[in-house]
């Protein structure tokens, strides 16, 4: 689902040339920042507002940027969402923020991540069935959205109704077609696979 727009920045600072790519992604308010270096290395840490950023120089840096929204840090990308602006008139400004950081080496996050399994709600009877899911959603989801930006996270299981509680992040959040996705591609892969689940819903933490 990855479009065609690719926009780059290539300027040398200090000695030190970048080059960083930008995708565009299924959500037309988020674009997807490659900077051709390791971001997080590993896993993905989302901050969907300035007061959650606190952690991370380089998303606080982004959120400087008027009409940044939202900033979502991957293994070796960036996925910002606007909210208002224009991306003609935004993207100027990010590539520049996210060159500066780098070529500076500045930490992307200080200490810790938190983790992004942090606040999983489900009986400890349906132990088994949630090690199922989140190895499907490891193995067959995240790894698909990554490419358009995205991550989905397991946050909990019911078994009485047998529902999937699934936290969207990055251009998921947000995505005029992230239910189609939950529903057409998500739901009907873990109902295939696993019987004790019935629907898949998103929730906001």
């Amino acid at each position: 689902m990855n479009g065609g727009l690719f926009e780059g920045l290539l300027e040398p600072l200090e000695e030190t040339a970048m080059f960083i790519q930008t995708e565009s992604t299924p959500n037309p308010a988020t674009l997807k920042f490659l900077p051709g270096r390791s971001v997080l290395g590993q896993g993905a840490a989302d901050f969907p507002s300035c007061e959650s950023a606190q952690k991370s120089p380089l998303a606080r840096s982004l959120f400087e940027v008027e009409g940044v929204s939202g900033v979502m840090l991957g293994p070796d990308f960036i996925t910002v969402t606007k909210s208002g602006n224009d991306w003609p008139h935004l993207k100027p400004m990010i590539l520049g923020v996210i060159m500066e950081h780098f070529t500076k080496g500045l930490p992307v996050i200080e200490g810790e991540v938190q983790s992004a399994f942090a606040a999983e709600d489900y009986d400890p009877q349906d132990e088994a069935i949630v090690v199922q899911i989140k190895e499907l959603l490891e193995t067959r989801v995240r790894p698909a959205v990554a490419q358009d930006g995205g991550d989905i996270v397991f946050r909990g299981f019911e078994s009485k109704s047998g529902t999937v509680f699934l936290n969207l992040r990055g251009s998921c959040a947000g995505c005029p077609s992230s239910t189609a996705t939950l529903k057409n591609g998500i739901e009907n892969m873990l109902r295939h696979y696993i019987p004790e689940v019935n629907a898949v819903e998103a929730v906001a933490v």
